[in-house]
């Protein structure tokens, strides 16, 4: 019993440690209208969880992949920011309110699953961290995996929940959802162009 409650405390503070940067892609995603709120949460689930997944396989096999070639997965937020900066701009040139609207309706089911992986995409180019730090944590009790990951889950709940509602907040929801839309791109390029910028170790191999 004192060993799943050390886990579990573990588990909290590492998890909230290592996605503290993950509430503010969070809010930015929520605040976005062409994102659908079950896409974020579904695509925050499915990176996370791939991250742990990872982790837990690197950690049974003692193979820890070299932070040069994770920072590569930059280019997956650093594109979606450019593609999303485009469709802005495009939106404000060429559309008028009523017509974009009407196709948003239109496609959102067929976006579903596109942008839910786009999101888990952006969360693992994130995970950098999280492996590092979930990789050795899980060689050291390899018996604790599972709670950790049930802890994790657990979190990544939290995790959204929080995200929306700072969107949803009387005070900030309005600025946020008035400009997310336009803070969203700025947030997917600077984090591709952060990540990206830990591969440079890969030039010196």
């Amino acid at each position: 019993m004192t060993s799943l409650v050390s886990d579990l405390g573990i588990g909290v503070l590492v998890f909230a440690s290592t996605n503290i940067d993950d509430i503010f892609i969070l809010v930015a995603f929520f605040a976005d209208a062409s994102l659908r709120r079950r896409s974020i949460v579904i695509g925050q689930f499915l990176g996370i969880g791939a991250l742990v997944l990872a982790s837990a396989l690197a950690a049974m096999l003692a193979f820890i992949v070299p932070p040069g070639w994770i920072a590569l997965l930059g280019a997956v937020p650093l594109a979606l920011g450019l593609r999303k900066l485009w469709s802005l701009r495009k939106d404000m040139q060429e559309r008028a309110e009523d017509n974009r609207i009407q196709g948003q309706e239109h496609r959102a089911e067929l976006r579903l699953h596109s942008q839910a992986l786009a999101v888990a995409g952006v969360t693992i180019a994130n995970g950098g961290d999280n492996i590092g730090v979930y990789v050795p944590l899980f060689a050291s009790s390899v018996s604790g995996i599972a709670t950790y990951a049930a802890t994790f889950a657990v979190m990544t709940g939290l995790w959204c929940a929080l995200g929306y509602a700072f969107v949803s907040n009387r005070v900030l929801g309005g600025p946020i959802r008035r400009y997310g839309h336009i803070a969203l791109p700025i947030v997917l390029i600077a984090l591709g162009l952060y990540i990206l910028s830990g591969a440079t170790t890969l030039v010196s191999l």
